[in-house]
């Protein structure tokens, strides 16, 4: 797999995902301001990805302070982790992330700035090594829930472009199909931003795993076709009741599986779950530019002037939930009870 995001000497590179599939091409952040900026413009993407990339960027804005004394590092680090928090509001990952490192440095306060630089690069460096861990153990409980042999419809993208690696929802399908199942994929195009048209296509592409593209109002014609054996899908966050936050339109495709009688299935690291939340009522939802609605590759599509509405991500109410797979294992309704104890169970820090 293709790295989503590396640190290296002279900063965190980050594929740019808005250059996929047409070109391969990664961008250098070279202080925080960028790493920032890069998830703002969603050249990083995916609640997981996110979190480890504003880990990185944490790490990185110390590695350039000038700060003789930890006292005087304090709050330089207090308005880098502000930075990186105002990016993007939905994604709990991206808080997750932020507050290992913050714990992180109340560890290493007592020692010098080079020691505690050190100590946060080591750090994210481990926050991006367990992603990958834990959508692995993810992948394997999820894998037990697909067919032998079957296609599974996804929406967005929830794979190791979307993570440090492996993925979450494509993670599940690649345990499955390394499990020997014979699974292929339907991919909603996911406007307007075509994360299933331009990413989880070209990823499953690379893994010879057969994926045919549909357009995001296809779904329900070919649920009710009979042909999908199951829906997999991600999340950037869920509340404790099971109520579950991933990219606009989710909640449609979500409400005609459940029509259709065909399981709907979220994958999800256990820092994705925000358990002070009661429910997905309060989840923040992120409003996003209008042209990324009216334009399609920098070409109008719309009349100009026209009104848009442009919220990134819809909350699924838990009703519509078949199951969560964690890398703690499988969540079923209720969800109060289940999320709970499979987060207690792991010693998981529950968001916030």
């Amino acid at each position: 797999m293709i790295p989503t995001l590396e640190w290296t000497d002279d900063g965190v590179r980050l594929l740019d995902q808005p250059a996929l599939p047409q070109k391969v091409e990664y961008k250098l952040c070279r202080d925080h301001h960028q790493v920032a900026a890069g998830i703002r413009d969603m050249v990083v993407r995916g609640a997981p990805a996110i979190g480890v990339a504003a880990a990185m960027g944490v790490a990185l804005g110390v590695k350039r302070s000038q700060a003789a004394t930890v006292a005087a590092l304090r709050p330089e680090f207090d308005a880098i982790c502000a930075e990186l928090a105002a990016t993007r509001p939905t994604a709990v990952n991206l808080f997750w992330g932020i507050e290992r490192m913050k714990s992180c440095f109340e560890r290493h306060a007592g020692g010098s700035v080079a020691a505690l630089q050190q100590a946060l690069e080591a750090e994210a460096l481990r926050i991006a090594a367990d992603d990958i861990a834990i959508n692995q153990a993810l992948g394997r409980h999820g894998a037990t829930l697909l067919p032998q042999q079957g296609t599974v419809l996804t929406h967005c993208n929830a794979g190791a472009l979307a993570t440090a690696g492996y993925g979450t929802a494509l993670g599940v399908i690649r345990a499955a199909v390394e499990a020997g199942k014979q699974i292929a994929v339907y991919a909603d195009e996911t406007r307007p931003y075509l994360q299933g048209a331009r990413l989880t296509a070209w990823e499953l592409q690379q893994d010879n795993i057969p994926v045919t593209v549909i357009t995001d109002n296809m779904a329900g014609h070919f649920l009710h076709c009979g042909g999908i054996a199951a829906v997999i899908v991600g999340a950037d966050r869920i509340a404790a009741n099971g109520d579950v936050a991933n990219k606009i339109g989710t909640y449609s495709v979500a409400v005609l599986a459940k029509e259709n009688n065909v399981p709907f299935y979220v994958a999800a690291p256990l820092s994705t779950l925000d358990l002070i939340l009661a429910t997905g009522d309060a989840i923040p939802i992120e409003q996003r530019s209008a042209a990324e609605v009216t334009h399609l590759q920098g070409v109008a599509i719309t009349p100009a002037g026209v009104a848009v509405a442009h919220p990134a991500f819809d909350v699924t109410p838990h009703r519509y939930v078949s199951a969560i797979i964690t890398e703690a294992g499988v969540a079923r309704a209720p969800y109060t009870d289940s999320l709970a104890a499979l987060a207690h169970a792991a010693a998981a820090p529950v968001a916030r």
